[in-house]
């Protein structure tokens, strides 16, 4: 996992820049929007995809767990004479808000949006100093909850599956030995922290923080979660012919959905010495190449898409499977950190 600049933590030099959506014809291409097709965008930050799938004529249904997000789009829903549909829901409940098997295409951009980075005050980034917050939701448990009440052993799980932060012990005990005396509130002060037991080497290409505050962001989000849940949501909503497009922009992010397509495509593997064979019905079929990553041009003029993976599947008319986390192989976060309660 290669953290970059978008991804919450830092940021090109020069300071920020606007939104830029990332693969953007790429998308469009594997979705094939047109008048008649409904898709559904189930990130949608600042409108890329959705304003360019409504500019090829598809109808669309729009969600963000991020309220800011959804009023900043209300001027982009009353523009689109009633094509767009925009709702404030987490995408993991994108069947609340869709037919199912009725839809044309979903699309994912999984991460943290520019926006979010660029408000000191939701906490995303050490860059800016704010509130340890990082909820996208701007509800529950924030980082700074986090920091201060989850056992060092707790925090050292997170910073390393999450982070795979390599000091993920030492940064985890320093926190729970220092909160003892003076809680952590802002983002600088626990990326001073960071940086006092893990110190920048002239070699690093990142800041020594980085890595603490992607995988507290994931965790307080429960990114990997929600994409898992969504992903079979997304099973159950598209039609026969219907089309599911993710982006991601961390490893882990990317195995799951490498794992998902694989599960749902019916081919398994026991051992890396045998074959693929075929174990289960075709759910999704493969749509073009297995993996399409951003051009050197993009990459160049967006740094926030030199990490960025692009895979997509084309629905079959298979009934849709149960949910099965398990295929994932995940670790139970999720049950670690009680926040003292």
């Amino acid at each position: 996992m290669v953290a970059n600049p978008g991804d919450g933590t830092t940021e090109p030099e020069g300071g920020p820049v606007r939104h830029i959506p990332v693969l953007l014809e790429e998308v469009v291409r594997a979705l094939e929007p047109r008048p008649g097709r409904l898709i559904l965008d189930g990130t949608f930050g600042a409108g890329g995809y959705t304003s360019a799938l409504l500019a090829a004529g598809a109808d669309v249904i729009a969600l963000d767990r991020d309220p800011t997000a959804i009023a900043a789009g209300r001027a982009l829903a009353d523009a689109s004479g009633g094509r767009l549909k925009l709702i404030h829901s987490q995408f993991s409940r994108l069947a609340d808000h869709a037919p199912e098997g009725g839809l044309d295409g979903v699309v994912f951009d999984i991460g943290v949006s520019s926006m979010q980075i660029d408000e000191a005050e939701r906490g995303f980034s050490f860059q800016k100093n704010g509130p340890l917050d990082m909820r996208m939701s701007k509800d529950g448990v924030s980082a700074a909850d986090v920091v201060n009440r989850a056992k060092a052993s707790d925090l050292t799980r997170i910073f390393g599956f999450l982070g795979e932060e390599k000091q993920a012990g030492r940064i985890a005990r320093a926190i729970e030995k220092r909160r003892a005396s003076q809680p952590f509130a802002t983002t600088r002060d626990l990326a001073n922290l960071i940086e006092t037991v893990n110190p920048r080497k002239a070699k690093d290409k990142i800041h020594p923080a980085t890595r603490v505050f992607q995988a507290l962001r994931i965790f307080v989000n429960d990114e990997l979660g929600e994409l898992a849940e969504a992903l079979f949501a997304a099973e159950r909503v598209l039609k026969p012919g219907g089309r599911l497009v993710v982006v991601t922009f961390h490893s882990l992010e990317d195995r799951i959905v490498k794992q998902f397509f694989a599960d749902r495509s019916g081919k398994v593997s026991g051992s890396r010495h045998l074959p693929m064979v075929e174990a289960k019905p075709v759910i999704f079929e493969a749509l073009g190449k297995p993996m399409i990553a951003a051009s050197d041009e993009e990459a160049e003029a967006n740094p926030r898409a030199r990490s960025a993976k692009l895979r997509a599947g084309v629905r079959t008319d298979v009934p849709p499977r149960a949910a099965d986390m398990s295929i994932f192989d995940l670790p139970d976060l999720a049950s670690l950190a009680k926040m003292g309660a």
